[in-house]
C-alpha cells in the first residue's frame, strides 16, 4: 500500500517502507540518506522493529504504521514518530514520538504530532493517547500543545489522549 508522505509547515512525515525500516534497523544509510546525529535512537529501534514485525505477520498497516521526521528543508530525520499499530476495538491508537538531542526544543515534536492526529483522523481512529515518563516534563508539554488532554497515571507513566471523532 502507497501511503503519501505528510508535509506540514517545517516538516516532512515520510512513512516507513520494510526496506527503509531493514536498512534503519541495520544503521546501514545509503549515500542520500541525511540522519541527524543520534538517529536512529533507541525508540526509532523500537518502532522500526515493531513495524517490521507487524509487516510480516498481519501485512502493510497502512496509515497506522511508523514515519521518519525529515526537516522539509534540506531533508535531515530528526526523529521518527508512529502508531504502537492498528485501532482497538475500542478504536482507540496509541503513539510514540522521539527528536534526536540535537534538534529537540525547536517544536518538531508537536508539529509532527498534530499532524499524526490527523492522519489518525483521517484514517478512522476514535481515539489517540499517548503516555510519558512522569520526569519527562518536555513530552508532558508536546501532547498538551498537541491538543491532548492529561487523563491519569498509571504504570509508571502520565497518560494523555484526544478524542477524535469518527
Amino acid at each position: 500500500m502507497k501511503i503519501e508522505p505528510v508535509a506540514t509547515e517545517r516538516l516532512l512525515l515520510h512513512p516507513l517502507t520494510v526496506p527503509e525500516g531493514e536498512r534503519i534497523a541495520a544503521r546501514e544509510p545509503l549515500p542520500e540518506d541525511r540522519w541527524a546525529e543520534g538517529y536512529p535512537g533507541v525508540g526509532d529501534l523500537a518502532s522500526v522493529n515493531a513495524l517490521l514485525r507487524r509487516c510480516a505477520e498481519d501485512g502493510d498497516p497502512g496509515a497506522y504504521r511508523t514515519y521518519q521526521i525529515r526537516l522539509r528543508e534540506g531533508g535531515l530525520v530528526v526523529g521518527g514518530i508512529g502508531f504502537h499499530g492498528p485501532p482497538g476495538p475500542d478504536g482507540a491508537v496509541t503513539v510514540g514520538y522521539g527528536i534526536v538531542p540535537g534538534e529537540r526544543g525547536k517544536g518538531y515534536a508537536s508539529e509532527a504530532l498534530a499532524a499524526v492526529i490527523g492522519i489518525a483522523r483521517e484514517a478512522g481512529a476514535a481515539v489517540l493517547r499517548g503516555d510519558a515518563d512522569p520526569a519527562n516534563v518536555p513530552s508532558h508539554r508536546v501532547m498538551e500543545r498537541a491538543g491532548m488532554r492529561r487523563v491519569g497515571e498509571g504504570d509508571g507513566l502520565v497518560r494523555f489522549l484526544v478524542e477524535l471523532g469518527r
